[in-house]
């Protein structure tokens, strides 16, 4: 049973997008430093030591993650391995802007996959607040004028970031079933270890067929980098995977997909801040109709 969107979920749920924002802008400045799916590597190996010292006796001889392994592999599998490997490559081979558009159709994902998959019902306030939540995006992404949206062109990354944006409604979907060993859900870190663990073993596989298959340049290992990888792999990752876990849970996958949408106005916002530019009357605009599509989908 979800809980209703109290101010403390709403909180919750806002933090992840904020980080992600920052994941973008990262990602697309090391783009040139380390491929993509070696860095969503590294990045969650970095991850893995700064839980160890929470979360190791998730690895005890007779643990739930041993247990219940299929379902932390998937969980890991979809969230971790995919998700964020897609996502790097395609801010690797897309525009920015393109990447923002494609991932701003999660609540429609997500509605859609819970309908067909999880018996799931989808509300007309739901669609409605799709609608709103997708028109403030488009907003932010034509500049306040629509002509932008014409100019736009896919490309193969957009197909990867697609390909992203469904892995992570089903991942936000299991996430929402109460299948885990009670000792792991309760305790964040161990929950959350449990799938960096085997994220991180797909994770790797992925980074070597990178390697032997398309043999990338090698890593250009400079401060920037090592201060991109500490960022990526504590905020967008620990912390905004804690708060994305925990809102889930409370206010159910179809709700908190609409706080995904925040992602492309904060990412506008902080690309504004490093150049030094005021933010325009489209991005208070666009506020309005997210909050409102959340407001309108969460009301019961």
């Amino acid at each position: 049973m979800t809980s209703p969107l109290t101010p403390a979920n709403a909180l919750m749920l806002t933090v992840p997008p904020l980080l992600w924002a920052g994941n973008a802008v990262v990602g697309r400045v090391v783009s040139t430093m380390v491929p993509p799916i070696t860095l969503n590597f590294l990045r969650w190996l970095i991850a893995l030591l700064l839980l160890l010292p929470l979360a190791w006796p998730v690895f005890r001889r007779g643990s739930g993650l041993w247990s219940h392994w299929r379902r932390f592999a998937l969980l890991g599998l979809l969230g971790i391995g995919v998700y964020n490997a897609l996502q790097y490559l395609a801010l690797h081979s897309s525009t920015p802007i393109n990447v923002t558009l494609v991932g701003s159709s999660m609540p429609v994902w997500m509605l859609l996959i819970g309908w067909m998959f999880f018996g799931a019902r989808v509300t007309g306030r739901q669609v409605g607040g799709a609608a709103f939540s997708i028109a403030g995006v488009l907003l932010v992404l034509s500049r306040g004028e629509w002509q932008h949206l014409l100019a736009l062109r896919l490309v193969p990354g957009d197909l990867f970031m697609i390909l992203a944006t469904i892995a992570w409604s089903v991942y936000s979907w299991l996430l929402a079933q109460p299948r885990d060993p009670p000792e792991i859900r309760r305790d964040w870190s161990a929950f959350l270890m449990a799938q960096v663990a085997f994220g991180l073993l797909w994770s790797g596989m992925f980074a070597a067929a990178e390697w032997q298959l398309l043999q990338p340049p090698p890593v250009q290992w400079r401060w920037p980098l090592v201060a991109a990888l500490l960022y990526v792999a504590t905020g967008p990752a620990l912390i905004a995977f804690r708060c994305w876990g925990t809102g889930v849970q409370r206010v159910g996958p179809s709700i908190a997909s609409f706080f995904n949408n925040l992602t492309p106005l904060f990412a506008a916002l902080l690309s504004s801040a490093f150049l030094g530019e005021a933010p325009h009357w489209y991005h208070g605009l666009a506020f309005v109709l997210i909050v409102g599509g959340i407001v309108l989908s969460s009301r019961r």
